[in-house]
C-alpha cells in the first residue's frame, strides 16, 4: 500500500519541469523590476535632498530664530525697566481706551478662579 505513494511522489518529481527557459512575459517582468529600481533611487535622492534640506537650512534657521527672539525680548525687558526708572519703580497705570471697554471683562469665574490660567500678574491686565 505505501509502496504505491512512494510511487507516485517519484513520479511527480520526475514530471515536474525545471523552468530554464524565460517565461513568456518576462519583458513585462523585467520592465517592472526596472521601473521598481527607478522609484527606489528616486525616493533615495528625495530623502536625501530633505534630509539635507533638514540639517541645513531648518536647523540653523530655527537656531537664528531663537537667537533672535531672545535678542527681542532682553531688549523688551530692559525697556521696561528703563520705563520703570523714569516712574518710581513702578509701572505707569494703563489707559484704557473706550474702544477697548470689552477687553477682559468675564461674565463669570473659570473653575480655578477670576483669571486665565495663563495669568501673570506682571504682564496681564487685572480682570475688572
Amino acid at each position: 500500500m505505501f509502496a504505491a505513494f512512494r510511487n507516485a511522489g517519484r513520479a511527480a518529481i520526475r514530471a515536474r519541469r525545471s523552468y530554464s527557459t524565460a517565461a513568456p512575459g518576462a519583458e513585462n517582468t523585467n520592465a517592472f523590476l526596472a521601473s521598481r529600481k527607478a522609484v527606489e533611487d528616486h525616493a533615495k535622492h528625495s530623502a536625501d535632498l530633505w534630509r539635507k534640506i533638514t540639517f541645513y537650512v531648518a536647523f540653523p534657521a530655527t537656531i537664528v530664530a531663537a537667537l533672535n527672539a531672545k535678542s527681542l525680548a532682553a531688549e523688551h525687558s530692559a525697556h521696561l525697566e528703563h520705563i520703570k526708572e523714569e516712574n518710581g519703580g513702578e509701572l505707569p497705570e494703563r489707559i484704557v481706551y473706550p474702544c477697548e471697554s470689552h477687553f477682559n471683562k468675564r461674565e463669570k469665574d473659570f473653575p480655578w478662579g477670576p483669571n486665565t490660567l495663563f495669568y501673570n500678574p506682571e504682564v496681564n491686565i487685572p480682570v475688572e
